[in-house]
């Protein structure tokens, strides 16, 4: 790729925070979603509304416009991973303090941070695979500045010893390059409408993703039920077709029932739409 000037680098570094903002906001509106806020309500959620989602959403822009900047043409090393941790701590503090203390986007944080930053490393733009890769090794090198704390999610992971979203980066997030940007395409491609497919798309993830948003909420047997109900929603044709669209409204029903909201799913379902927009 050429070298691209500095008002041009620029250009693109506001792009892809843009991005990133517009599209936790796309998956936030995005309805209907089983568990989660979304158009209709608030799903499995009480502190949780979506204008609070959308709110968090464009608070983190920031932050993300700074991942672009301090990453963009730079190599994968300690330096570069402090940095992206020490900016990303400091988007979650401005989000905490746009939604009052209400931890809308911390994994979304994550996810998105470091894709936003493999992306500014490869000079803004490139194919979802090497993005992927490029966000693994950034998320495969140690900040000694992380806090020593276990969250939510973490602690899941460890009681239910199961992969995470640490894991989800480390390994190039295989539940968007292998399940939903190929579900995304294929449903694009069948004839689907946008909000369909990306329904679809959440489905994909959610047939196989160890989310710990569920495990701490519901324990294995709602994450069990999350994947099989998501299963049945793509074997029945997807959101496309109308016995897809009333398996998705018998998993929403179960999934309020457990009170699961499958929170790591609609992180990754955003990371999805942002590669799906910037990769080449």
């Amino acid at each position: 790729m050429k070298k691209l000037s500095p008002h041009v680098a620029e250009t693109r570094a506001r792009w892809l925070a843009q991005t990133a903002s517009a599209c936790l906001v796309d998956e936030a509106r995005l309805s209907p979603k089983p568990g989660l806020v979304d158009s209709r309500g608030n799903g499995a959620h009480q502190d949780l509304n979506l204008a609070l989602m959308e709110r968090s959403a464009h608070s983190l822009q920031p932050t993300f416009h700074a991942l672009a900047q301090q990453s963009w043409r730079r190599p994968a090393d300690v330096a570069l991973r402090e940095t992206v941790g020490r900016l990303g701590r400091e988007g979650e503090a401005r989000m905490m303090q746009a939604t009052a203390g209400v931890n809308t986007h911390r994994g979304a944080i994550w996810a998105l941070g470091l894709l936003v930053s493999a992306t500014a490393m490869l000079g803004g733009e490139g194919q979802a695979q090497r993005i992927t890769e490029t966000a693994a090794a950034l998320a495969r090198l140690p900040d000694a500045c992380a806090p020593k704390t276990f969250s939510k999610g973490l602690r899941a992971s460890r009681r239910w010893q199961v992969p995470g979203a640490r894991e989800e980066a480390q390994r190039a997030f295989p539940h968007i390059t292998t399940l939903a940007l190929p579900q995304l395409l294929r449903s694009r491609a069948a004839g689907a409408s946008e909000d369909q497919a990306r329904l679809d798309a959440l489905m994909a993830i959610m047939t196989s993703l160890s989310d710990t948003c569920v495990l701490s909420r519901a324990g294995m047997a709602g994450l069990e039920a999350m994947r099989q109900g998501a299963a049945e929603v793509l074997a029945a044709g997807g959101c496309a077709t109308a016995r897809g669209r009333a398996a998705l409204a018998r998993l929403d029903v179960q999934m309020l029932a457990q009170n699961a909201s499958p929170g790591g799913a609609a992180d990754l379902l955003a990371a999805t739409l942002f590669l799906d927009r910037v990769s080449a």
